[in-house]
């Protein structure tokens, strides 16, 4: 067989290659003679072959079956043949092939070797690809090279021990006597790798870190050594004395310094000489810096130090490098939290890199300046935030619209200012702002009760004639529709007031309602607006009537019910229509973060925000107890529907009577009083920091409501102190079968002349064997003073069936009423 062709005749050949199509025919080709004289068993091109099928895998195509010639190639005494066989291991082999665990005696052996090149290859290989069990079989050779005084093989096996570790990390012990003389070499290979063992080791023990802080002040004097030492031409690297070396150190004393005041004391020195004794003008010098102020932000440093660093970063944001302007964007974005001070002083510099052409440095400069901004200095922050939102790209214009509006109500100066920054976001960026905005603004021009003139003119300016910023057009729509009498008064004292009529007020938000770019509900919010309009204005009732007549027939389904409801307030409800469309109360601000509980009134769940004070007072309809109705129509059970079911009208209908229409209630009644227009919710009503409940209730006697089929349920009583007319029902279903009960619902109504609201229940399900209760309280309202009765509804799975039942419950004490 021909000898075959060189590896530098393989690299010219494939080269010539025209099209991917020549160059997969050449590889093939090549391919199919190797693997001929594989078969063949040629050992004197062997070596060749693997050499040129490693370039192929290089290139992309595959070599696997080379494996098998690499580790003949490891076995053999040559050690050119060797270099190429550890090589082909290296790329062909990993410890998810089995093949590899053939070469553990191989590489014992060769770490064993006389010749150091050989054992240099062999640990090389080891720390590339050795397996956890090539690492435990081979732990003891690489310690004993760890203590040899070959400066050469300590390198080697200073790095094959730091992977042993992070594949064993019980076997980091064994290495620990080694590391002892380690830093005494003057060899700058061996104290690079020693410098990243002693690393490793300290990152993954915490008993390491402790034995190793002992060896600080021996850091401090070789970094000390590195940065005084005089031109050295064998490390130098753009003048500066082995930067490689000095990164590493900096990142273990780092580690090394990390909550410990001792430690972070003796390197603070030697940090401040780093700082300011490395050249700028290189990047080395730059890497240097970076890793200083890194170490000098992780230890317990002087605040001068601290102050040092971040000057540091503040001159690399005027550098003209974008991965260092970047490097210092994202290191005083985690350090503004606890030096705002020192960060504060190169605002403008970060202001500056809002202009900057790189998105990434755009981003990170857009993040710190909503850190930096504060009471003092939101004015000036605001008026470059709000330039970069105008001139910005798409995608940070989200962003920075919500940093802006978290920024202006945390720090507003003044009410004004914060209704003039909110509107300059909604028209410069309004399709782009979160779902709260147009609500908050809302809110806050609500309880601005001293700019409601001054605001509404705002708006109509700002939207004559454009309506493509949505969330704009909907608040001038909303306020338009409030306060249209304050706009065409002129009574602005703000700035000179605009000349509006009533026919041109309704003329914008008709233009809205048939704009092609207004959103449904947009056109809901210009719909409202022109109905509460019809109070407001005199002159115009008659257009107004006609426009929510035309959107009666509308076919947005939304559109059409409000102009359905509008048209039965002029025509059947008109007397009613002044107050129903009466100017907004002040709202209260719902906060999110407070305490909440899931309120269900007569079967409808809302949550409710408990205040320590008494909720302002609102519409109440005539029955609140109809929800629940439907779900417990008389005798014939609808569904079982989850204790929390989503809102429906409050209109839903049913009649009490029908539910309870078996009890005796034709007994003379006491006289109904008429419906209270502005009744304050009776479960929120006078929520104070006084005691819920009086004493009284100690004396009510408890009560089984319900004892069938292994569940018992029990009522105990307590009335509420705040309001004598609330009793407090706290129920108790206890399970006495073998079995749990699961996905217990528990639902009740009463007669009209009460209110019922039911809270959360404390669980689903009903432990057997009487081991556990669910609890859930109901409040009855009882403003007559009638005698109690209820009837209640169960609904749960129990051995594998669903169960329901209803019953009643009349057997009230009279104290629980009286």
């Amino acid at each position: 067989m021909p000898a075959p062709i060189r590896l530098r005749e393989l690299i010219r050949t494939i080269r010539t290659a025209r099209t991917q199509a020549e160059e997969r025919e050449m590889i093939q080709k090549e391919c199919a003679a190797i693997r001929s004289s594989f078969r063949e068993e040629d050992n004197t091109y062997r070596c060749r072959n693997v050499a040129k099928l490693l370039y192929m895998h290089m290139l992309g195509y595959p070599a696997h079956f080379g494996q098998l010639e690499c580790l003949k190639l490891i076995a053999s005494q040559k050690f050119t043949d060797k270099r190429i066989g550890y090589l082909g291991a290296m790329l062909l082999l990993d410890e998810r092939q089995d093949v590899h665990l053939l070469m553990t005696n191989c590489i014992k052996n060769d770490l064993n070797h006389s010749t150091q090149y050989v054992q240099g290859l062999a640990l090389c290989t080891l720390g590339c690809m050795g397996s956890s069990e090539m690492c435990r079989d081979l732990a003891g050779e690489v310690e004993k090279l760890l203590k040899t005084s070959n400066s050469y093989l300590r390198k080697k096996a200073a790095l094959c021990a730091v992977h042993v570790i992070r594949k064993v990390p019980e076997l980091m012990e064994m290495f620990l006597p080694a590391t002892k003389n380690l830093l005494n070499e003057k060899n700058h290979g061996v104290l690079h790798t020693s410098v990243v063992l002693l690393t490793e080791m300290c990152e993954r023990s915490p008993d390491m870190l402790s034995h190793f802080r002992k060896l600080v002040p021996q850091l401090v004097r070789i970094l000390k050594n590195l940065i005084m030492s005089g031109y050295s031409p064998e490390h130098d690297v753009s003048g500066i004395s082995d930067p490689f070396l000095q990164v590493r150190i900096l990142r273990l004393l780092r580690i090394l310094g990390r909550n410990d005041d001792d430690s972070s004391e003796a390197m603070n020195d030697i940090l401040a000489q780093v700082a300011t004794n490395t050249e700028t003008s290189k990047n080395v010098g730059n890497a240097i810096l970076y890793e200083t102020v890194l170490t000098i932000m992780d230890i317990k440093s002087e605040s001068g130090l601290r102050v040092l660093a971040i000057n540091i970063l503040g001159r690399f944001l005027l550098n003209n490098d974008k991965n260092i302007r970047y490097v210092a964007l994202t290191s005083l974005l985690k350090t503004v939290q606890t030096d705002h001070n020192a960060v504060q002083r190169h605002r403008s510099t970060i202001v500056d890199c809002l202009k900057d052409l790189d998105v990434s440095i755009k981003r990170r400069a857009m993040e710190l300046s909503f850190a930096l901004v504060n009471g003092n200095n939101i004015r000036g922050m605001m008026k470059e935030l709000l330039y970069f939102l105008d001139s910005c790209e798409p995608e940070f214009k989200a962003d920075c619209a919500s940093g802006i509006f978290l920024a202006a109500e945390k720090y507003a100066p003044s009410k004004r200012w914060h209704i003039d920054t909110i509107m300059r976001v909604l028209t410069t960026a309004g399709s782009y702002v979160r779902d709260d905005a147009v609500p908050n603004l809302i809110q806050l021009i609500t309880n601005s009760m001293e700019m409601h003139a001054y605001t509404v003119q705002k708006l109509y300016k700002a939207i004559l004639g454009d309506y493509s910023q949505q969330p704009l057009v909907q608040v001038a729509s909303w306020c338009m529709g409030e306060y249209g009498d304050l706009l065409i008064s002129g009574q602005c004292e703000e700035e000179e007031p605009v000349q509006v009529t009533e026919e041109e007020v309704l003329d914008i938000l008709e233009s809205v309602l048939i704009s092609n770019m207004s959103a449904s509900v947009t056109r809901g919010y210009a719909l409202t607006a022109i109905m509460k309009l019809s109070t407001r204005f005199t002159c115009t009732v008659n257009r107004i009537k006609k426009v929510v007549s035309i959107y009666g027939s509308s076919i947005d389904v939304e559109l059409q019910q409000r102009a359905v409801e509008y048209n039965a307030l002029f025509k059947k409800y008109d007397h009613m229509r002044s107050a129903l469309l009466e100017r907004m109360p002040v709202m209260e601000k719902v906060t999110t973060n407070g305490p909440t509980e899931i309120v269900q009134t007569n079967g409808e769940t809302e949550p409710a925000v408990l205040e320590t004070k008494p909720p302002p007072s609102g519409l109440q309809p005539t029955s609140q107890a109809n929800d629940l109705l439907d779900l417990l129509g008389g005798n014939d059970i609808t569904p079982v529907i989850p204790t929390a079911p989503t809102s429906k009208p409050a209109s839903a209908g049913g009649e009490l009577l029908d539910l309870l229409g078996d009890l005796n209630l034709t007994a003379s009644p006491a006289p109904v009083p008429a419906p209270q227009i502005s009744q304050p919710p009776f479960l929120l009503d006078g929520l104070s920091s006084q005691p819920l409940f009086n004493d009284i209730a100690a004396g009510i006697p408890s009560i089984t409501a319900y004892s069938k089929n292994g569940l018992k349920i029990e009522f105990t009583f307590e009335r509420s102190n705040t309001n004598p007319s609330v009793t407090v029902i706290t129920i108790q279903a206890s399970n006495s079968t073998e079995l749990d009960m699961t996905d217990f619902v528990f639902q009740a109504a009463v007669p009209k002349t009460f209110q019922l609201q039911l809270l959360s229940p404390s669980s689903s399900s009903i432990p057997a064997f009487n081991t556990g209760t669910i609890t859930q309280v109901i409040k009855v309202l009882n403003p007559q003073k009638q005698q109690l009765r209820m009837r209640i509804k169960l609904t749960y799975n129990h051995k594998g069936s669903a169960m329901q039942d209803l019953a009643e419950v009349n057997n009230f004490p009279p104290q629980s009423w009286q």
